[in-house]
């Protein structure tokens, strides 16, 4: 544990610098994950449109996804366990996140899965994110501020989403997926309506 340690911690600033540190190289494999996920699941769906589905394929596609989104909770572990918050790292993070995500939801649409998502529910999610993503580059333009912070209905949705990707992939019976994909609308749209709210809030609280 000693030599974990001592192979993780840096010099004393650098938990404020752009280095590459094994926090970052965590995130940077879960984007490197996106592609392989992507040809997995385009694989199995060209096998589910020339009607001899090959499990293999599906299992594959998964199991990529399962280790890419576990590696989100590692990489915030390792930032915090052992300094190594970096500016890099707050880049990077939200597009291994939001990059997953989206490609995963697009990928699903689109390919010929025997179950796959209502094209609303995608178009839904794309909006939410570039409504938080436009609303915090006008306050950080407009307010000085870089984020805006996260609701808890923005996380909650996105455990939803993530939880609609797992049924489908899993060939969960279709009212499950019905079911998870309505929930992941409610609170995907829920957010949005929250940072809408707080970005015109803010914008009016500025002189």
């Amino acid at each position: 544990m000693v030599g974990l340690r001592s192979r993780l911690c840096l010099s004393p600033g650098a938990g404020h610098t752009g280095a590459v540190t094994v926090a970052n190289q965590i995130t940077v494999a879960r984007i490197l994950l996106i592609p392989v996920f992507v040809a997995f699941a385009l694989y199995y769906g060209r096998s589910c449109a020339m009607g001899a589905p090959v499990e293999a394929w599906r299992w594959a596609a998964v199991g990529t996804f399962a280790l890419a989104a576990g590696t989100d909770g590692i990489d915030g572990w390792v930032a915090r366990r052992f300094n190594q918050r970096s500016r890099l790292g707050t880049i990077l993070d939200p597009i291994a996140d939001k990059g997953l995500l989206l490609t995963a939801l697009i990928t699903l649409t689109f390919s010929p899965w025997p179950d796959k998502f209502p094209l609303w529910f995608l178009v839904l999610v794309i909006a939410r994110d570039l409504l938080a993503i436009g609303g915090a580059l006008l306050l950080g333009q407009v307010a000085g501020l870089r984020e805006l912070t996260p609701h808890w209905t923005g996380k909650v949705a996105t455990v939803a989403q993530m939880t609609a990707l797992g049924f489908l992939m899993l060939d969960l019976p279709l009212p499950w997926l019905t079911l998870s994909v309505w929930i992941a609308g409610g609170f995907t749209l829920a957010s949005g309506a929250v940072y809408l709210g707080v970005t015109l809030k803010m914008l009016g609280g500025v002189e």
